[in-house]
């Protein structure tokens, strides 16, 4: 906020432009996306927002934030209050404390020893740090979801329209066979041929139309927005066969790797908790009695003072000790178990996209231009009469199957691209 040092009250258009300035951001914010024509980082804004994993996993963290409160907090002091020597019969007169009974008021204050306290602290702190990872890693695992069902979803649509545009062109082909059948150019065999490759072009239509809407509703959920499925259609064009030009960081770096070290850190203090338990912590108690029994003549008003110590006759806590260890050793074993997890992922998202990457190229390469080539040479041969109805329809077939697979091609390497930078550790969910 600006401060004059005039008294004089601000004009309202300078005031209108600071508030307009204020809000305009979150105006921009709080714009709905298009789901219509969702582009890919809107998604991941929808994501952010209303993904309800992450939502679990933030409360989770909210909750380890309130450990630390709970675990730096000191024991408060204990109150106690005793009546002794009453006697019903011989009320006496008076308030309640001048009547025959012997009061004791004591205050009691636990001092822990051994750093209990910070232990906890600490202990608590790593543990935030772990829920914390934990939500980063939850976050990483959602955004590739939604990425995979995005690249799902367009690939699902280019699949629709391919069968879509072959189920229209064998329409046109049996309405132009009809009118040849009758002129006599064209057998009524090749007619009936004709009119079941336009149903089965119908057919894998139709079934492209339920594959879009798992699609959208595999999307929807995880962006939240499932009363709008059916309205969702991906924008983004394919990510381009380009090699990747992110840069690897360390296995060290990932949310998962970072919440399981944050484990064994938590461990450790827990651990050497465990081992404080052993420091002897004293209570220290302070007491006013108020005398007016019988036994007290005349009534007598004192003072008193008490230390208590546990003594460790029993036991020594153990059971405790022996149980931090383990969980250490279990925290430390599961740290490798993550990290080698993390190296494997990475190792087999590198191979995958590779292998997603030459077989895109490929297709891009000329195998898709070579069947289009062919089917349109086959279409002009067939109207000039130089091949028959069966050679059409190889052609078509062919180019159709090669479509689809360019298209389920390019959805491979979409997705396995997402998987490559997502075990990179290169982005954060917070």
């Amino acid at each position: 906020m600006l401060y004059s040092n005039t008294r004089s009250k601000p004009s309202s258009l300078p005031r209108l432009l600071l508030y307009t300035g204020l809000l305009w951001p979150g105006l921009l914010m709080a714009a709905p996306a298009d789901l219509g024509h969702l582009a890919l980082n809107d998604a991941e804004a929808l994501l952010r927002a209303n993904n309800r994993e992450l939502r679990v996993a933030q409360a989770v963290t909210q909750g380890a934030q309130a450990d630390i409160a709970s675990a730096g907090a000191r024991p408060n002091p204990q109150l106690s209050l005793n009546l002794a020597a009453f006697q019903p019969g011989k009320p006496g007169a008076g308030a309640p404390w001048e009547r025959t009974a012997d009061y004791t008021y004591r205050v009691e204050q636990l001092f822990e020893r051994g750093d209990k306290r910070a232990l906890r602290a600490k202990a608590a702190d790593a543990r935030l740090a772990a829920a914390r990872g934990d939500q980063d890693e939850v976050g990483r695992q959602q955004r590739l979801a939604m990425r995979q069902a995005y690249y799902d979803l367009l690939r699902t649509q280019e699949r629709s329209r391919i069968l879509l545009e072959s189920a229209a062109l064998y329409r046109k082909s049996v309405e132009a066979a009809a009118l040849r059948v009758k002129a006599g150019d064209l057998s009524t065999s090749d007619l009936a041929r004709l009119k079941v490759e336009a149903l089965r072009a119908e057919n894998d239509a139709r079934q492209t139309r339920a594959d879009l809407e798992k699609a959208q509703t595999a999307l929807a959920y995880l962006i939240g927005v499932e009363n709008e499925a059916a309205r969702l259609r991906a924008a983004d064009p394919w990510p381009s066969l380009a090699d990747p030009s992110d840069q690897e960081t360390g296995i060290e770096q990932r949310a998962d790797v970072q919440a399981a070290l944050a484990r064994v850190q938590a461990a450790e203090q827990a651990r050497a908790l465990a081992l404080a338990l052993r420091k002897r912590d004293v209570s220290v108690g302070v007491q006013y009695e108020h005398c007016r029994a019988p036994s007290c003549s005349p009534p007598t008003d004192t003072l008193g003072f008490g230390v208590s110590i546990p003594l460790f006759i029993h036991h020594e806590y153990e059971g405790e000790v022996r149980r931090a260890e383990a969980d250490l050793d279990a925290a430390r074993e599961a740290l490798q178990q993550v990290r080698g997890q993390a190296r494997a992922e990475r190792l087999r998202a590198a191979s995958d996209l590779r292998a997603a990457l030459e077989q895109g190229r490929r297709f891009e390469a000329g195998l898709l231009g070579e069947a289009e080539s062919g089917a349109q040479a086959a279409e002009f041969a067939y109207r000039r009469g130089a091949i028959g109805l069966v050679d059409l329809l190889d052609a078509r077939r062919t180019l159709r199957a090669v479509q689809v697979e360019a298209v389920e091609a390019r959805a491979g390497h979409a997705k396995s691209l997402a998987a490559y930078q997502a075990s990179l550790a290169l982005e954060e969910s917070r």
